[in-house]
């Protein structure tokens, strides 16, 4: 007989929208392979089309977790798998989500089309209520996805058949947990946080569905610090005094807990639970300052990437993991590296005080059509700008001078309008046009040859080094910082095969020596505000983590830890 199954990612998926009423859908799943696209055609979506295979969901196909593991061009996936509500959920209103599916997806439930997303970062929902039925329910699923066309955003997965150089395995269909709610006659269906501290005030944007009362209280360790009731028919402003409020750092990252109540006389409708943290970013000058005080960005480039998952943790206590990996070498945060990452691993930067820049999986996206694509870049900003833990927006990494400067204008612009609290970098790296702070990538080997390109800005505060000058916009003045650098190629088994950048070093001292010579050129330079380091951890062909793809540690973790915690002259004004 077999044990029961273990439900994989049995959290609720969304902490900052948690919902008491909730199902889990992860675990077994139908799977089919449409290798010739034909699916839509024959109408898979039928339930007398047979699934042959099982697949473990939310782990993509090309994942071991998957249970399926193949790592082709899949172009076309489909899932299907069947649920029953629980009786208490009678007459109430029933939501279907998913956390991210790459990349076109199509959606059925008991063989009624539901509808379309595109993009595969990002949440979409359906409300299923006038189509589920008592008993047996069948959703199934398509995913169309095939990164070797140039018209879709994918990150770091690889074109090619092979992983190479800094790209890696692709990822298919369904990557995040998929779950039902159940809500009342009206349901809340998005919110935004505005905290003020120099005011005392906590302000909220809430959008319903239906007409309501909606009641926001806020507690601060478990005390009840501020409450508001109001009408509520759509889209709705409200504030909330809160006192002297508690600031979010990453050295006391305080957290207030919101509970937001939509009711008619006692009848509660819907009730959301979240948290929110009191701080503020401003830039002053060329200095990036945190709650009023100048901040050196000691940060690690963080890809997502798991050896069983690639893109899916195997558990929660893994992103957890990796915050700590990166903490425990002295770093404050990461930038999330050409993928959005999953709400869960934002809870705990959020938890952790953990500084993270919000980015996109921006590459394989051809520059003369990756217009297209803003839609998906904001529903991003959107999902997640309540965390405190995002410090800033990055879309775009890299771009070449092939990609149209209107495209990357329009997309910094649009970023600011959705959130003009948060700085934005338009482009990391390259072509800047328009952008907040000025970023630099820089690999340089040599802890000499790197100083000596950084010199110039000591005396001349125009004198920036940049890559592409004669593409780059004019500097004026803003926070500088190196966003990449380093990349050190070293393999922890001692054999002459991976990627990174320049010559391995000989030795684990020889390592360490250019470490400190790299890093300390960006520490103790007075124009340089930040360093991001490539990067946490190898993934796959890739040597030039810290830690192995296994988060093993490959270099003492004391040694890097003293190196990143010296005082930076920035710092010191």
């Amino acid at each position: 007989m077999k044990g029961k199954e273990i439900l994989p990612r049995p959290e609720h998926p969304r902490p900052d929208f948690f919902r008491r009423d909730w199902i889990n859908l992860n675990g077994s799943w139908q799977f089919k392979i449409d290798r010739a696209n034909e699916g839509l055609q024959k109408e898979f979506f039928r339930s007398e089309t047979p699934f042959p295979e099982r697949i473990v969901v939310p782990f993509c196909p090309e994942s071991s977790l998957s249970g399926i593991g193949t790592k082709d061009f899949l172009v076309c996936v489909w899932y299907r798998r069947n649920f029953t509500l629980p009786e208490k959920w009678k007459n109430k209103r029933i939501l279907l989500h998913f956390g991210a599916v790459d990349y076109e997806t199509d959606v059925w439930l008991n063989e009624n089309y539901l509808g379309r997303h595109i993009g595969g970062y990002t949440p979409f929902s359906f409300e299923i209520t006038h189509l589920v039925k008592r008993g047996e329910n069948t959703i199934t699923v398509r995913a169309y996805d095939d990164n070797r066309t140039g018209k879709q955003p994918s990150g770091k997965q690889s074109p090619r058949y092979e992983s190479y150089a800094g790209q890696y395995t692709r990822v298919t269909g369904i990557w995040q947990t998929v779950w039902l709610e159940a809500v009342g006659p009206a349901y809340l269906k998005c919110f935004r946080f505005s905290p003020d501290s120099a005011n005392e005030k906590l302000t909220l944007q809430l959008q319903t569905e239906g007409a309501t009362r909606a009641k926001v209280q806020v507690f601060c360790e478990d005390q009840p610090v501020g409450e508001k009731t109001i009408q509520a028919d759509g889209l709705v402003k409200l504030e909330i005094p809160i006192r002297r409020p508690i600031l979010w750092s990453p050295t006391y990252p305080h957290l207030y807990r919101v509970t937001i109540t939509l009711f008619s006389g006692q009848e509660i409708y819907d009730q959301v639970g979240s948290y929110c943290g009191f701080r503020t970013i401003q830039i002053k000058g060329n200095q990036f300052l945190l709650n009023g005080h100048p901040l050196f960005l000691r940060l690690i480039l963080d890809q997502g990437y798991y050896p069983d998952g690639i893109y899916t943790a195997r558990t929660e206590e893994d992103l957890k993991k990796d915050i700590l990996l990166a903490t425990n070498l002295g770093f404050q945060g990461a930038r999330l590296h050409q993928k959005v990452f999953e709400p869960r691993f934002l809870y705990w930067a959020d938890k952790l005080g953990y500084l993270v820049w919000g980015e996109y999986g921006s590459w394989a996206a051809d520059a003369k059509v990756y217009p297209g694509t803003p839609a998906e870049w904001i529903e991003a900003v959107l999902r997640d700008i309540n965390h405190p833990s995002i410090i800033g927006w990055c879309p775009l990494n890299e771009t070449s001078p092939r990609q149209p400067l209107e495209t990357t204008r329009n997309l910094y612009w649009l970023t600011k309008i959705v959130d003009p609290d948060r700085p934005v970098i338009d482009t990391s790296g390259y072509i800047h046009v328009e952008t907040d702070l000025y970023d630099c990538h820089n690999y340089t080997q040599d802890p000499k040859e790197f100083a000596r390109m950084f010199a110039p800005l000591r005396k001349d505060p125009s004198a920036i080094w940049r890559k592409y000058p004669q593409y780059d916009a004019p500097y004026r003045g803003q926070p500088y910082w190196v966003s990449e650098y380093g990349g050190t190629w070293w393999n922890q088994k001692g054999e002459k095969t991976g990627w990174g950048y320049g010559q391995t070093p000989r030795s684990k001292k020889e390592f360490l020596e250019r470490y400190r010579g790299l890093t300390e050129t960006l520490l103790f330079h007075p124009r340089i505000c930040g360093f991001a380091y490539t990067q946490l951890y190898d993934v796959e062909q890739e040597q030039n983590g810290l830690y192995t793809y296994q988060r093993e540690e490959k270099f003492p973790a004391e040694t890097i830890r003293a190196i990143n915690t010296q005082p930076a002259a920035m710092e010191r004004g």
